[in-house]
């Protein structure tokens, strides 16, 4: 198919991910964004690069199916044309895959379909997948709600505390609220522990949760690996990036917020094998941590769309936009894979907070001074802050928006997480 073909970019959400993914395919291609969301953020708020709109309940069923019904009926109907469609958040990913079928009538949707999505976005089965392939992962322990019901929570764990938990279903987490909600804890006994279990399941959440050995160090023995696999399931695309510092807010923990490229060998290999063997197509974002006890990085998950902070990856030369359209839109032959690499004069440290929000929280180490060495260089880049944008009220959110990581991290820094 030529270059020449006409694309419509259709994006699902309005967060700061579905601003990096308009910027890609505006810079890539000049063109501007349609999204639809449930609510708008500020992210994309008034912005010339992306147009939101607003659609109440759009991020669940029934309303996205009935309203996407109405956008292939009377908005998307010109046959000459093709329109992608990218989901920027969990909940959207998976409505898209529920509905493949029917909305690739209009849509280009390149999603797994929803048998193999749903044994990669619940960790438990998640974890089989592990298994299976020989993915190494943290020791875990499964809770289910009849063992709260049952009384059988004070089984001894399979390993010592400190005990990271964490919900398995994380797009019905998203609407459980109970006090000292958060994305994911850190505790250090056993009275805690079951204290905090029986407070999610008490708030309505039903599915499992994750209990695991707490891998030690800080943030900077993350890692997050961003990849593009084709239609065809040839991996075309694999960035791997080093956070130096997360953002500490409850609601937000393991948000990365300053990440600088990486590049490793194993790593990369590992996770092409893996999405080329279970036929894997579309963006996927992998989340591991480094284990000082065995060298080993260990997956806590993946995500089955580009990650919230992966702008890094476009930062670096690797524009996201591009990689979907050359394969769904353009249908570009496969020829190799390209893997992000931190050895250029071009790689780019991504920062998500101010620059003295990092200066003053990211552990020292060789790591962070070579950070501060590409700040100083010039070689550093945000999601948010774009220069061809025109909206001096964009600007000034975005300063607020960058402003308030301030406070965020003065009243949550080195809080025990529990």
């Amino acid at each position: 198919m030529s270059n020449q073909q006409e694309f419509v970019p259709i994006l699902l959400g309005s967060d700061m991910n579905v601003y990096g993914m308009a910027r890609s395919f505006y810079e890539a291609y000049g063109k501007v964004c349609q999204a639809y969301a449930s609510d708008q953020l500020a992210p994309t708020k008034y912005s010339h690069i992306v147009n939101v709109e607003v659609i109440h309940g759009f991020e669940k069923d029934p309303v996205f199916i009935e309203e996407m019904r109405k956008l292939m009926a009377e908005t998307y109907t010109d046959s000459s044309k093709i329109y992608l469609l990218i989901a920027c958040g969990d909940g959207y990913a998976e409505l898209i895959s529920q509905h493949k079928e029917e909305l690739s009538k209009t849509f280009v949707c390149p999603y797994i379909d929803y048998d193999l999505f749903e044994r990669l976005v619940n960790k438990v089965s998640f974890y089989e997948v592990c298994e299976e392939f020989q993915l190494p992962y943290p020791k875990t322990l499964i809770i289910r709600q009849e063992m709260v019901k049952n009384g059988q929570l004070t089984t001894d764990l399979p390993f010592n505390f400190p005990v990271a938990l964490k919900p398995a279903n994380s797009v019905e987490y998203l609407s459980v609220r109970f006090e000292g909600r958060k994305k994911a804890f850190i505790i250090d006994n056993q009275a805690e522990f079951d204290s905090v279990v029986s407070k999610i399941y008490s708030a309505g959440y039903t599915s499992e949760l994750i209990a695991q050995d707490f891998i030690p160090g800080d943030d900077s023995n993350m890692r997050v690996l961003n990849a593009y696999v084709d239609e065809s399931h040839n991996v075309r695309m694999m960035c791997l990036g080093h956070p130096l510092l997360e953002d500490p807010t409850p609601a937000s923990i393991g948000n990365y917020v300053v990440i600088m490229p990486d590049y490793n060998e194993k790593i990369y290999q590992t996770i092409k094998t893996f999405l080329e063997k279970i036929e894997y197509t579309g963006f996927a974002n992998f989340d591991m941590k480094y284990d000082v006890r065995d060298g080993e990085y260990k997956l806590f998950e993946i995500n089955l769309r580009q990650g919230r902070s992966s702008f890094f990856v476009t930062l670096n030369g690797l524009n996201l936009a591009k990689f979907v359209t050359e394969d769904r839109v353009f249908k570009a032959p496969f020829t190799e894979t390209i893997y992000g690499s931190n050895t250029s004069d071009a790689a780019k440290l991504w920062l998500g907070v101010p620059k003295k929000i990092f200066l003053k929280y990211a552990r020292d180490n060789q790591d962070k001074e070579l950070a501060k060495q590409m700040i100083k260089e010039g070689r550093w880049g945000t999601t948010v802050f774009y220069s061809k944008e025109r909206s001096l009220r964009r600007w000034l959110l975005m300063k607020y928006m960058f402003h308030n990581y301030i406070a965020r991290f003065k009243t949550h820094f080195n809080v025990k997480e529990g």
